[in-house]
């Protein structure tokens, strides 16, 4: 059976939501664009880029979400990830 959720979000979608959170940590934190390029590693251009469409690799962004102290955020992605049904459960006790 094929749902279609209605809520679900796109890929841009969530690239840009990400992107938005990263810029707003690294304007509370009061770091340029271009000292958070520095400490991170990343080029200018893509982290511009990062901020402007939200495109960016993964590399890169662990080297932002270090360089801004927020790597355990990251590393904590889908760590509590809720099971579907019973089916699941019986599969992940293996």
């Amino acid at each position: 059976m094929n749902m279609f959720n209605l809520n679900q979000k796109t890929p841009g979608e969530i690239e840009m939501i990400i992107a938005g959170r990263i810029r707003e940590i690294r304007r509370r934190r009061k770091i340029s664009q271009k000292r958070l390029s520095e400490k991170s590693g990343v080029s200018l251009g893509s982290l511009k880029r990062f901020e402007q469409r939200g495109e960016i690799s993964l590399r890169s962004l662990i080297k932002i979400a270090i360089a801004l102290g927020i790597e355990d955020e990251l590393t904590a992605l889908f760590e509590e990830v809720p099971f579907l049904s019973i089916e699941e459960i019986i599969n992940g006790n293996y």
